[in-house]
């Protein structure tokens, strides 16, 4: 029994790898869409909003961590002239976007 499990295990992680190369893939598609407009996503130089370049270190523009809840609260709820997605994009949009921001 455990080397079955163990088996499975491995194949969950093979298997996952992939979906998370996809959804960066896909939240790189809704950056370019929704956000590349005002924000840079190859450097830290501002353009309307904040350039993201440099979010995979750790840090949001703003100085909070950049964990998946501090990035859905700035998707979600805008501010600084940023506008709430929270309607606009749906939660698997969503977390593709934070997928891909995290590669930035």
């Amino acid at each position: 029994m455990k080397r079955w499990t163990g088996m499975l295990a491995v194949g969950l992680i093979a298997v996952a790898a992939p979906l998370a190369a996809q959804d960066a893939a896909a939240g790189q598609e809704i950056f370019d869409t929704k956000c590349s407009v005002c924000h840079n996503a190859d450097s830290k130089d501002k353009k309307i909003g904040p350039g993201l370049a440099g979010i995979k270190d750790g840090k949001l523009p703003s100085g909070k961590e950049a964990n998946n809840e501090n990035m859905m609260e700035n998707i979600n709820k805008g501010g600084n002239g940023m506008p709430a997605f929270e309607k606009l994009l749906s939660e698997d949009e969503k977390a593709s976007l934070i997928a891909y921001l995290k590669t930035l």
